[in-house]
């Protein structure tokens, strides 16, 4: 079965940049939508970041934009972090789905997840 992996967690400062990845284990994307997603300890699990199949929509969380920045090649979609915060710490995870409307993203199938800490 396929799988979702994302990497490129880890410890980050605050006002650090760092880039996750998400690539599919077997077959490409295929022109899939692919959304972020993160989780922080004792909260639910909130959108981050959206992208469509052919790489031309996107949208955002208020909360990341103008930050974060999602992108994608043929085979990998990409999460761009800029100026992180101790607030962006959490368990980001990607996931395949589709857009429900040009800012509403429905994720159906999931990835493991990648940690993210950033400290102050």
């Amino acid at each position: 079965q396929e799988q979702l992996v994302e990497s490129g967690g880890g410890l980050a400062q605050a006002g650090d940049s760092q880039r996750l990845s998400c690539a599919p284990s077997g077959r490409t994307f295929n022109r899939y939508s692919i959304g972020w997603f993160r989780q922080a300890p004792g909260k639910e699990r909130e959108f981050v970041a959206a992208i469509g199949g052919s790489g031309i929509t996107t949208t955002y969380a208020d909360s990341v934009r103008g930050r974060f920045t999602i992108s994608r090649d043929k085979n990998t979609v990409y999460l761009q972090m800029n100026s992180l915060k101790p607030e962006d710490t959490a368990m980001y995870y990607c996931a395949r789905g589709r857009f429900l409307s040009s800012t509403s993203f429905a994720p159906d199938y999931w990835g493991q997840g990648t940690q993210l800490t950033v400290s102050s």
